[in-house]
């Protein structure tokens, strides 16, 4: 996770440039918190790193940190809450005529396609983080705080898609339960071939359009033995 860095015209002669500014100072300082906290762990583990360290490598205050996130294991994950985030942005630009499902799974295969601001596992060390969270109960409970919160909003998203309420109507709920959780079971196959280099940003795609497959395969499956059965 890189810092943006400023554009190189003053903003000064711009409307609106002050609020510009501060926002980008906001970010950058989110930024450089995030990047110090996911370092640190990996480099000393979860329980020798502390907050204040975090604040020390990224050169701001105990308070700064306070205002932007709850706590070390919320920091360090901050890049899988800006990657749910871009999915929930890329499923709400689907068409609309498309089916729930399929717009997801095009969502998901948009924000690994992205090389512009490429997403979390084509970032140094994400194996190992995601390796660590096997071992770390606290900042599993953290990633999987993060991973509802966005699945709520892709809830809301798909219910708005189909005219409904998510409160009352469990569809919204079963599509993005289906197609999250073959996108989860995809990066922890993933994950699991740590120790070979070979497999990158490419392959991780090629994965998750396998699980997406053989999660259709077995809808299918399932319709037609049901039918049979009646």
């Amino acid at each position: 996770m890189t810092a943006t860095q400023p554009p190189s015209s003053s903003p000064a002669d711009t409307p609106g440039a002050p609020e510009d500014r501060r926002a980008r100072k906001a970010r950058q300082t989110r930024n450089a918190l995030a990047t110090a906290a996911l370092e640190l762990i990996l480099d000393r583990g979860l329980a020798d790193t502390t907050v204040e360290a975090i604040s020390e490598r990224a050169d701001v205050t105990r308070r700064t940190f306070s205002r932007n996130f709850t706590g070390k294991e919320d920091a360090a994950l901050d890049f899988v809450r800006g990657d749910g985030d871009r999915i929930n942005a890329l499923l709400r630009a689907r068409p609309a005529a498309e089916p729930p499902l399929l717009a997801y799974r095009r969502a998901v295969l948009g924000w690994l396609a992205d090389r512009t601001d490429p997403a979390w596992h084509d970032r140094p060390d994400m194996r190992r983080l995601l390796a660590l969270l096997d071992r770390e109960p606290a900042l599993f409970a953290a990633y999987e705080r993060i991973r509802v919160d966005a699945q709520e909003e892709s809830i809301r998203i798909i219910a708005g898609r189909l005219g409904t309420d998510d409160t009352q109507d469990v569809r919204p709920a079963v599509v993005v339960g289906a197609a999250a959780g073959v996108l989860t079971a995809a990066l922890r196959q993933w994950a699991r071939t740590a120790g070979d280099e070979t497999t990158g940003a490419a392959d991780l795609a090629a994965l998750v359009e396998r699980a997406y497959d053989a999660l259709t395969t077995e809808a299918v499956t399932a319709a037609a033995d049901r039918t049979t059965d009646e």
